[in-house]
């Protein structure tokens, strides 16, 4: 396993590994791995000869409020990981690599962008875009795989690579949980112990509504409203909980198979989200 600081030394590497015709993977993430991120990698191994795991906190992402700065970061851990897993590169740019100074170029996907988590970080998503495109400029990967807990910047991408005919697979990891449903994130080791407690109640208000449209619940309405109070109950402040079409993220009247329940909710200073499909 190698790990790679330099744009142009990743792209000669992986030049020679296309001439070889090897299939190239790609997990970006921003480190800090815990087992979600390593299902997606093992995954990605599975559907690739040569896979490639970024990490890169990546500003752009982030408001000057939120938690850049403070976001966990541990590089020998992660590569112990990664190494565990067999994965072949590691690029682990710095932020003057990724954004000379002059950098001036944003990627919007209208529509889908300031819906949901683009309501509350309107910049977040044109951050997303940005460093995902630059990846794939860099890596040049036939596949990519992202996990659907941030299921609405899968969306994102999977229309950005269509509009931009980028020929990239994109392909998604279940979400993994913790033993008691918590989805897990690397934004969780900021809760308390209460707040830890309280937050799996976003896992039960889905398991909750799975079960209500089994038996027959289709008021969008009457749905969410429950899910509210559940966690509002818990102490938890709602940024949104929304029942949507999958793909154009646009609210439903009425919740059909295939509906997306999406929410984001902060225990403290700390925002969680979490998704299901209805079935």
């Amino acid at each position: 396993m190698l790990l790679i600081r330099d744009i142009n030394r990743l792209k000669k590497m992986i030049k020679r590994a296309k001439n070889k015709e090897k299939k190239i993977g790609l997990v970006p993430t921003m480190g800090f791995l815990h087992e979600g991120h390593l299902s997606l990698v093992r995954l990605a191994l599975r559907k690739s000869d040569v896979l490639v795991v970024s990490i890169f906190v990546n500003p752009m992402q982030f408001a000057p409020s939120e938690d850049f700065r403070q976001y966990p970061r541990d590089l020998n851990r992660d590569m112990r990981q990664l190494r565990d897993e067999g994965v072949d590169l590691i690029f682990y740019p710095d932020t003057k690599r990724m954004y000379p100074p002059d950098y001036a170029t944003a990627i919007e996907v209208q529509g889908l962008d300031q819906v949901l988590c683009g309501m509350s970080r309107p910049h977040h998503f044109r951050g997303v875009t940005a460093v995902v495109l630059k990846l794939f400029n860099i890596v040049n990967p036939d596949i990519a795989v992202f996990g659907k807990k941030d299921y609405q910047q899968a969306v994102i991408i999977k229309r950005m690579v269509k509009d931009l005919n980028l020929g990239v697979e994109i392909v998604l990891g279940k979400i993994i949980r913790e033993k008691d449903g918590l989805a897990l994130s690397s934004r969780n080791i900021y809760l308390s112990q209460k707040q830890r407690i309280d937050a799996v109640v976003l896992y039960e208000s889905l398991q909750w509504i799975q079960r209500a449209f089994k038996n027959g619940l289709r008021d969008r309405k009457k749905a969410l409203t429950k899910i509210r109070g559940m966690i509002r109950h818990r102490g938890g402040q709602i940024d949104y909980v929304e029942a949507v079409n999958k793909e154009t993220l646009k609210p439903v009247r009425r919740l059909n198979k295939g509906t997306l329940i999406a929410l984001a909710v902060n225990f403290g200073r700390t925002r969680l989200i979490d998704n299901t499909i209805l079935r």
